[in-house]
């Protein structure tokens, strides 16, 4: 037997293994729950969109299809005090290649493809020990919980086919990073603290001002400035929130070279809040960020090797971005009715059954103050107004449509519309 059909089984046998051990793997849950023993459990969510585009500067762009993510968040408790968590989160499909033997174009080669462009990120792996509700700690890989979407990134809890604009164009969303937490509650007050690792500033940019310093590039994280984290939350009812957040770190020193001799630390704070009850659901945030050395940042980064995928246009010293959105559940209406009638039987009036009809306005600026000679770009202040409906036909499902008129701050080609359909769960 030749060494190519050697090594071709091989790698069968371990796909047909990977496969059995997590087919194993959910069996053994499965089992698990059904004898009422289980001390795992498993959630998560996924979404699936489309997009058609009608942008004047980009007249040729082409509607797109996109499995946006699906997520995997198992846990294990270990006891009543330690739990352990974790999420996976496979983007667009997630990422795949295949090996295969050539022998007639590769000269006898073995040849790797890429059959597959996404992601598989590892958004939270951490052990949580609880102690009383005042007083909790979580360490590991964790969420950042700067923002709203941090803490209401299923796709029930926003309108949009995507996640805010507002907030995602300014901010990583799911932000995670390694470091250790303390969180509890002291009556309707939620509180969080935490340390973890910085942002690398090589990764800002114009459009997307910090997002892209996330340092996900390499296979190890630079750790040589830690960022502190903060947010409060006040709850008025289960649903019916407003909190405050924020985040400050040096960002120069987590570079992947020791190229600058400046401090670039990044200030953000987040004022968000929603309601949502009975029928009527309103959310809203405001989020404003600083930078520093921004107008040296941009120079430095204008020298930076192709090699490293990075934008390296110039840099805002400030970014600013709210939004506010709202829908009502016309259903409820009918449902209303129907009960003053005495029909409340009536299947197409279910309370699982929900028609929200909403709006939302986005305004943003990655560019909002720039320092030195910098232009400001009127190109990345941006105002947007979304229109359309959630139809959600049972409480873990729901399918999207809007409409969304974007306007950029310059004079001309400034229109981009968008008109979009999605389908979220979660499980």
């Amino acid at each position: 037997m030749s060494l190519n059909i050697i090594l071709s089984r091989l790698v069968f046998m371990k796909k047909q293994l990977v496969l059995l051990t997590i087919s194993g793997i959910f069996i053994l849950l499965s089992t698990s729950a059904i004898a009422g023993s289980n001390p795992f459990s498993v959630s998560g969510y996924g979404v699936i969109n489309y997009a058609h585009f009608d942008w004047e500067l980009d007249p040729d762009r082409r509607a797109a299809i996109d499995v946006e993510r699906f997520v995997i968040a198992p846990k294990y408790r270990i006891n009543d005090t330690i739990r352990l968590e974790s999420e996976l989160e496979f983007e667009h499909g997630g990422t795949g290649s295949t090996m295969e033997f050539d022998k007639f174009e590769e000269f006898g080669e073995f040849e790797t493809e890429i059959e597959k462009g996404g992601e598989v990120i590892v958004e939270k792996l951490a052990a949580v020990f609880s102690f009383r509700p005042s007083l909790n700690f979580r360490v590991g890989h964790i969420i950042v919980p700067v923002g709203l979407v941090s803490k209401r990134h299923r796709p029930q809890h926003y309108f949009t086919t995507t996640r805010p604009e507002a907030e995602a164009h300014i901010i990583p969303t799911i932000w995670h990073e390694t470091g250790v937490e303390l969180f509890g509650s002291l009556g309707s007050l939620n509180y969080q603290a935490q340390i973890v690792n910085g942002l690398d500033s090589t990764g800002f940019s114009s459009r997307h001002w910090i997002v892209r310093g996330h340092q996900l590039r390499f296979e190890t994280i630079n750790a040589e400035a830690p960022a502190f984290v903060g947010r409060l939350d006040y709850a008025f009812h289960e649903n019916a929130i407003v909190g405050i957040s924020g985040y400050y770190g040096d960002t120069a020193a987590n570079r992947p070279k020791p190229d600058v001799n400046f401090d670039a630390h990044v200030g953000i704070v987040s004022f968000h809040g929603f309601y949502e009850m009975n029928a009527v659901k309103v959310r809203g945030l405001f989020l404003w960020g600083a930078l520093e050395n921004a107008d040296q940042l941009s120079r430095v980064n204008r020298t930076l090797s192709n090699n490293l995928n990075v934008k390296r246009t110039p840099i805002g010293s400030s970014a600013l971005g709210y939004y506010i959105e709202a829908g009502y559940d016309v259903l409820s209406f009918f449902r209303q009715r129907n009960n003053k009638a005495g029909h409340q039987d009536q299947e197409d009036t279910s309370p699982d059954t929900v028609l929200d009809v909403f709006a939302r306005y986005d305004y943003y600026d990655t560019m909002a103050s720039v320092e030195g000679i910098i232009f400001d770009n009127p190109r990345w202040e941006r105002t947007t107004w979304t229109f359309g409906i959630n139809y959600h036909v049972h409480p873990k499902m729901v399918f999207k449509s809007h409409y969304s008129l974007r306007r950029l701050a310059t004079k001309d080609k400034n229109r981009e519309n968008t008109f979009a359909l999605g389908f979220g769960f979660q499980y």
